[in-house]
C-alpha cells in the first residue's frame, strides 16, 4: 500500500522539484520508502508502505525488465502469484521473464509489458498505478474495478498532473482552485462527492473500473469494466448451490487477502460482515488473529460487547477502545486534513480512531465493507420496495401530509421519504433521506437555486429486469460504496500508514452477488439472508439476535450538547454569508427547530457544520 503521484507534460516545465512536493504530503500513505523518475514528458512519484517483499526490491518507481516500461502503484493484487505462472509459461513472448522480488508490483509490470493495458482483467485486487511506456511517451493511468483504491487527476491545455489523494495535486500551486458548484449541491444532498467530481472545478477522481491513455497525440479514457457488464441473463436461485458457491468465494478471496509479510488483523464490529470475514480468517490463519473494535460511553450505541462476545467465540487476541465526545473532538480538524473536501460521514471519526489502535499491533487489516450493499443490508432497500408499490405510488404526497403534520420526530423523518420531486431520481431521494440529507427540493430552498445534480440513470438495456430494492443497491454500489465507505477506509488506515483489505469486494463475489436472485438475498423480512446463513455455520445466531447500529458516533446527542459549539462556531450569519454556499435565513431557522426538539435535523446540520469549517481551512 503506498501513494503516488506524477505528472504529464509536453510544454510546461515540471520537475523533480514538483514531485517531491506532491509525494511529501503523501508521506502517511508511505513511510518506509520513496522515489522518483522523470524522463522526456512524464514524471512519477511514489511513497511506499512496504507489505509484500519488503526488501528494496520492492521498491518504486519500478523499471521492467527491457526497461521500456516504468510503473508506480498503490493497492496490492491477491491473484500475482497465479499471473507471474501464466506468464513463465507463455511461449510467445518477446522476451524471457524471472522474477527478481517476491512482490505483486513486479508481477503486475511485466504483465502489461506482456499484454497491454488489457492485462487489468487478469488483476484481482484493489489497485490504482501509472505506468509509462519509454518508447512511445504514453502514460496509463488505471483504477481498481469498484473504486477500492483512489486516483485523482487535472488536466488542462499544458499538463496532467494526479495522485492518491487531492492535496498531493493541490500541493504543487499549479491548479486552479475553483469551487465547483455541482459538487456543493451533490455534498448537500449526499453527503460526500461522487466521482468524477471534487469539490475543484478542473480536478476529477478516475472513476472505478476505467483507465486514461495519455500521449504526445491526446487523452483516451476507456471503461474496462462495469456493474452493467457484469450482469448475465440468468438469475442464481437454487439456495444450496448458492449457499456453497457464495461460501467457497468467500474463503478464497479471504484467504487471498491474508497475504502479508506483516503483521495482520480484522475490523471486529461485531456485526454480520465483520463477524463472518472474522470467523474465516480463523479458519484459515496459523496464528492467532488480532481484532479490533471502537465501543462508546453512551451504552446505546456501544456495539464493542457483541463484538468482544464474538472474539471471544473465536478465540482472538481482541482490542477494543471506548471513546468519548473528546477523543472525537480530538479528530474533528484532522478529517479536514485527512479527507481534503467536504465528507461528512461522522464515523469517519471512530474509523480513523479504530485504525490509529490497529496500527499499534498491525500493518494490514480486513474488513467487512461491501457486504449490506450486495446482499440487501440497508433500510434503503426496504423503502425502494415499499415505494415501489403502485398504490403507495398513488397517494405519497398524502401520506407525506399526514406523517408530516405529526409530533413524533421518527414519522416527521419518514414523511421526507415520500415527498419526492419525481421518480426519475427516487434512488437518489431514498437515498438522501436514509441518511437524513436534504433533498433536491430542499437544496433549491437552501441555495436559492435549482439543485444541478448528477442525473442517477439505471441502464435501461440489462440482460434481465431489475426490482426496485436491486436498482436500490446499483445506486450504492455506483456512489455510495466507492464515494463514502471506501473513501472514508482508505483514508482512514492510511492517515496511520495502515492497509485495509475488502474481502467482499473481490469482483467474483460482486458478479456473484449481482447475479444472485432478490429472493435469497432478502428472504422471510430476513435481510442479507444468504451471508446469515453462512454465518451461522461459524458462530451462533444467538449471538446476532438484535437491531442493526452501523457503526456511528452518537452525533444526534453530541450536537445537541457537547458540541453544540460547532453549530456556533460554523453556522453563524457571518461564517454563513462570508462563503455564500446557502442562505443564512433558512439555517437560522433549520438550527432552531433542531434546538427546540426536532433532532432528526441532526445530519443535516451536521453537513452544514462539516461544509463550512472546511471552508475556513481551504478557502
Amino acid at each position: 500500500m503506498c501513494g503516488i503521484a506524477g505528472f504529464y507534460s509536453l510544454d510546461e516545465n515540471l520537475s523533480i522539484t514538483d514531485l517531491e512536493k506532491m509525494s511529501e504530503v503523501l508521506r502517511h500513505r508511505g513511510p518506509d520508502s520513496h522515489g522518483y523518475f522523470q524522463e522526456g514528458p512524464a514524471g512519477l512519484a511514489h511513497t511506499r508502505l512496504s507489505i509484500l517483499d519488503l526488501s528494496e526490491r520492492g521498491n518504486q518507481p519500478m523499471y521492467s525488465h527491457n526497461k521500456r516500461y516504468v510503473m508506480v502503484y498503490n493497492g496490492e493484487v491477491y491473484n500475482y502469484k497465479e499471473i507471474a505462472s501464466e506468464l513463465i509459461l507463455q511461449k510467445k513472448r518477446e522476451y524471457n521473464v524471472s522474477f527478481s522480488s517476491s512482490s505483486d508490483s513486479e508481477v503486475i509490470l511485466e504483465a502489461f509489458a506482456a499484454w497491454g493495458p488489457e492485462f487489468v482483467h487478469k488483476l484481482n485486487g484493489m489497485f490504482s498505478l501509472a505506468i509509462y511506456d519509454r518508447e512511445l511517451y504514453e502514460l496509463y493511468l488505471i483504477r481498481d474495478r469498484i473504486g477500492i483504491k483512489p486516483l485523482y487527476y487535472c488536466i488542462d491545455e499544458k499538463k496532467i498532473l494526479f495522485g492518491s489523494e487531492l492535496k498531493s495535486i493541490i500541493a504543487t500551486n499549479l491548479v486552479n482552485k475553483e469551487i465547483d458548484d455541482v459538487a456543493v449541491n451533490e455534498f448537500l444532498n449526499l453527503g460526500f462527492i461522487p466521482a468524477p467530481l471534487t469539490i475543484y472545478k478542473n480536478i476529477h477522481k478516475l472513476d472505478p473500473g476505467t483507465y486514461i491513455k495519455i500521449s504526445p497525440t491526446g487523452v483516451q479514457k476507456q471503461k474496462y469494466w462495469s456493474l452493467r457488464t457484469a450482469v448475465t441473463e440468468e438469475l442464481i436461485t437454487n439456495e444450496k448451490k448458492a449457499l456453497v458457491q457464495l461460501s467457497d468465494l468467500l474463503m478464497s478471496s479471504v484467504q487471498y487477502q491474508l497475504k502479508s509479510d506483516v503483521p495482520f488483523g480484522v475490523f471486529l464490529s461485531g456485526g454480520i460482515d465483520s463477524s463472518l470475514v472474522t470467523a474465516q480468517a480463523v479458519t484459515l490463519s496459523n496464528v492467532k488473529l488480532n481484532t479490533f473494535s471502537i465501543g462508546f460511553e453512551e451504552n446505546i450505541y456501544d456495539e464493542s460487547v457483541h463484538a468482544s462476545a464474538i472474539a471471544k467465540y473465536l478465540g482472538t487476541n481482541h482490542f477494543e477502545f471506548i471513546v468519548s465526545y473528546k477523543d472525537c473532538l480530538a479528530l474533528i480538524d484532522e478529517i479536514y486534513d485527512t479527507y481534503d473536501e467536504p465528507f461528512s460521514d461522522s464515523s469517519a471519526i471512530p474509523t480513523m480512531l479504530v485504525s490509529k489502535l490497529a496500527k499499534q499491533h498491525v500493518t494490514v487489516t480486513l474488513s467487512g465493507e461491501g457486504g449490506d450493499e450486495l446482499f440487501f443490508g440497508y433500510g434503503s432497500y426496504i423503502w425502494a420496495k415499499r415505494l415501489n408499490n403502485s398504490l403507495i405510488s398513488t397517494f405519497r404526497k398524502p401520506i407525506h401530509a399526514i406523517l408530516s403534520s405529526s409530533k413524533d420526530n421518527r414519522l416527521k423523518r419518514a414523511a421526507m421519504l415520500f415527498n419526492m420531486e419525481s421518480d426519475q431520481n427516487i434512488q437518489r431521494h431514498i437515498f438522501s433521506q436514509e441518511q437524513y440529507l436534504f433533498s433536491e427540493s430542499e437544496i433549491k430552498d437552501l441555495r436559492g437555486k435549482d439543485a444541478d445534480l448528477i442525473n442517477f440513470s439505471f441502464d435501461p438495456n440489462l440482460k434481465r429486469n431489475f426490482s426496485a430494492m436491486e436498482t436500490q443497491a446499483i445506486f450504492d454500489l455506483t456512489y455510495y460504496l466507492p464515494g463514502d465507505l471506501l473513501t472514508k477506509i482508505d483514508r482512514a488506515s492510511m492517515r496511520y500508514s495502515l492497509e485495509t483489505r475488502v474481502p467482499y469486494l473481490d469482483h467474483r463475489i460482486i458478479e456473484f452477488a449481482l447475479n444472485l436472485s432478490p429472493e435469497l438475498k432478502y428472504k422471510k423480512n430476513i435481510s442479507k439472508y444468504i451471508l446469515k446463513e453462512i454465518l451461522y455455520q461459524y458462530i451462533p445466531s444467538r449471538f446476532f439476535d438484535r437491531p442493526k447500529q452501523g457503526f456511528a458516533i452518537p452525533l444526534k446527542k453530541w450536537l445537541g450538547n457537547e458540541l453544540s459549539f460547532l453549530i456556533d462556531e460554523n453556522l453563524s450569519k457571518e461564517v454563513i454569508e462570508r462563503y455564500g454556499f446557502v442562505h443564512y435565513e433558512y439555517v437560522e431557522k433549520l438550527v432552531k427547530k433542531f434546538r427546540s426538539g426536532e433532532t432528526y435535523l441532526y445530519n443535516r446540520i451536521w453537513l452544514l457544520v462539516v461544509l463550512h469549517r472546511w471552508a475556513k481551512k481551504n478557502i
